[in-house]
């Protein structure tokens, strides 16, 4: 019988920095790695190549305009964590205005994006997906920007990757994290 998360469960849960994904049987786990991987906005890097893309302007980039698209993106991967339940859970999120989506289009149609919550003055980015070469990138740069002229305190991306270290991904101990998380929710920061 497949799992259902309330949206009020999962929002607690990101004030207590867990989060949910699913296994390949279906299974949800809740987790809190340590260390925990951020991005401080005032460190992060656009890379030149990259910089050149967004000064060309070859994306229309967006919030929240098709977030249902971007999670159905995200999840269409050989391997992933996000099945019929946490889009389920994330798209209820939305809906009462806690999750977003940054999206970038190109020649009208939906080239990539990422999603994550937001509360108070952090937000927790979740996944991101790519069609068009260079668009998550692209939303990743445009959501960091408007973290930053927002006021975020906190960017939790959660994991490591090679790919987010090249944009100044850092790894912090989890104490930390959960110290800051306390403090950036305490803020009161719009998403939109």
């Amino acid at each position: 019988m497949p799992q259902t998360i309330p949206p009020e469960l999962l929002e607690e849960a990101y004030r207590q920095g867990i989060f949910p994904m699913a296994d390949e049987d279906g299974t949800i786990h809740w987790y809190s790695p340590d260390p925990r991987t951020i991005i401080d906005p005032d460190r992060f890097h656009i890379p030149r190549r990259l910089a050149q893309t967004i000064r060309n302007k070859k994306f229309e980039t967006v919030i929240d305009r098709d977030f249902e698209g971007v999670v159905r993106g995200c999840a269409n991967r050989q391997e992933t964590w996000i099945n019929k339940e946490i889009a389920a859970a994330y798209t209820a999120l939305h809906r009462i205005g806690i999750a977003h989506s940054v999206e970038a289009y190109y020649e009208g149609k939906l080239a990539g994006g990422i999603y994550g919550v937001s509360l108070g003055g952090a937000f927790m980015g979740e996944s991101m997906f790519t069609i068009v070469r260079d668009a998550s990138k692209v939303c990743l740069a445009f959501l960091v920007g408007r973290l930053k002229e927002r006021g975020y305190a906190l960017f939790d991306v959660q994991f490591t990757t090679p790919h987010l270290k090249r944009f100044g991904a850092v790894e912090i101990p989890r104490s930390e994290y959960l110290m800051r998380l306390q403090k950036a929710l305490k803020l009161t920061c719009r998403f939109d």
